[in-house]
């Protein structure tokens, strides 16, 4: 019986591990969008005009970013506890011999949605990077035949 349990907690520890690695992504990204903000900051009291109007603009889309990054890493935490509970239930189910089954489930629906809720957040603050780090059309000097 305890085996088929173990069998029964491989796919949410899975998914654990899955979580684990957009953790490290999500803490990568948040450490460089971090760096920038420092840079950025220096940048601000050094600058007038049109290049500190660009300096502001910037800085909002970056502490944007780090609202969204800091929101996903928390819902993939709650992911994570949320998962760790429901391994648990099943090992306390099969050691009491109490039916926790449907509360079994209802914690892995809550901890799936939890993470899609997460990787929304991850999605949309890689599309704001992305439009961050569009290259401005002057620079592409498109009339010209090259």
């Amino acid at each position: 019986m305890i085996a088929q349990t173990i069998q029964l907690a491989l796919a949410p520890v899975f998914v654990l591990v899955a979580m684990g690695n957009i953790l490290n992504i999500l803490s990568t990204r948040l450490g460089r969008v971090v760096d920038r903000a420092r840079v950025l900051q220096g940048a601000h009291m050094a600058t007038e005009g049109m290049e500190h109007d660009l300096v502001v603009a910037e800085i909002r889309m970056i502490d944007r970013r780090i609202v969204l990054i800091t929101h996903a890493v928390r819902l993939m935490v709650l992911t994570g506890l949320t998962i760790g509970a429901t391994v648990a239930l099943l090992f306390l189910e099969q050691l009491a011999g109490v039916d926790l089954q449907l509360v079994a489930g209802a914690m892995f629906l809550l901890a799936v949605l939890l993470l899609m809720a997460g990787l929304i957040l991850f999605l949309r603050e890689t599309q704001i990077a992305a439009q961050q780090l569009r290259i401005p059309r002057a620079y592409l000097e498109l009339e010209r035949d090259i």
